[in-house]
């Protein structure tokens, strides 16, 4: 215990400070990604089993998995969008619920609770109107599941797919189930600690009217900026918008935003497997412009109560 309270006088106040406040979220992040894990290898299968069989409640089943903090599910529902098993609207649905690690971050902070609550919620509303109103005005032909054959060979296809730290999807074992949240708990913390440290530095050399301005706070661009940047289809995104976000840098609208457009690893294998290039343009357009009108009406709203 000395030798760890003389290594962290040492080190600058923002790095100590970033380590502290990074190591305590390290158990819960644990217990959450462990939960996270039993969740994906013993429901996965039947949830997307379930979905190619539920053409007109797509969207909102689609809407109810994805809400479940998991890396696999936009992987998933991108590989049955493609083999044209859910339709365009299901998909987008299941890209704005999907929150990477944003809501195990924030639950693993207990005063955020009100946050995770409103996150979720608008999400669930945000995501399933938008299924409905995409399907509403763009037709997806959707195949049917014709024999048991069929259905091993599409379930093989899903199971040769890799999600983060480069698992295998629906790799059911119990070894998995310890390993991959330990890897997944040090990844998230290197994450925090390195985005930690860059927050508090600014704090420590700028005002804070000057980091505002910088961000762009009461900006209408910065909802704008937020949704573009959290298109980028890797898991540090999603920590570094709600670490913004809890240090007072990101306003709720550009969280929304961020968090709406971010869809994982589901975009790189729509990217991958989608022949259609108008298509996956079309796709990635619908849901940066869902997110960020989703993130101005939040901000504007804010504005006016």
């Amino acid at each position: 215990m000395q030798i760890i309270e003389s290594f962290l006088l040492i080190l600058p106040e923002f790095v100590e400070d970033a380590l502290i406040d990074s190591v305590s979220l390290v158990p819960f992040l644990f217990a959450i990604f462990v939960f996270i894990e039993i969740f994906e290898n013993h429901f996965s299968k039947k949830i997307s089993t379930f979905l190619k069989f539920s053409e007109k409640i797509g969207p909102v089943l689609g809407t109810l998995f994805a809400i479940i903090p998991q890396c696999g599910f936009s992987i998933v529902a991108t590989l049955l969008y493609v083999r044209k098993f859910i339709s365009i609207g299901t998909l987008i649905s299941v890209y704005i619920a999907t929150s990477d690690e944003a809501i195990p971050i924030l639950i693993a902070k207990p005063d955020e609770f009100k946050t995770v609550g409103f996150l979720i919620i608008i999400k669930l509303v945000l995501a399933i109107i938008s299924g409905y109103l995409v399907d509403f005005f763009i037709k997806t032909p959707i195949k049917k599941i014709e024999n048991k054959t069929q259905e091993v060979e599409e379930e093989k296809e899903v199971e040769n797919e890799t999600g983060c730290c480069n698992h295998h999807l629906r790799e059911n074992n119990w070894k998995n189930i310890i390993i991959h949240p330990i890897k997944h708990t040090f990844i998230i913390f290197l994450f925090i600690f390195v985005v930690c440290i860059a927050l508090n530095y600014m704090f420590e050399i700028f005002t804070q009217e000057k980091i505002e301005t910088l961000m762009l706070n009461n900006s209408l661009l910065q909802p704008i900026l937020a949704g573009i940047f959290g298109l980028i289809p890797n898991c540090a995104v999603s920590v570094l918008i709600t670490m913004m976000y809890l240090k007072g840098v990101l306003s709720f609208g550009s969280v929304i935003a961020g968090l709406s457009s971010g869809a994982g690893l589901g975009l790189i294998v729509l990217l991958k497997r989608n022949k259609n290039n108008k298509n996956t343009l079309l796709i990635i357009f619908i849901l940066l412009l869902i997110s960020i009108l989703a993130g101005l009406f939040i901000e504007m709203f804010n504005k006016f109560i």
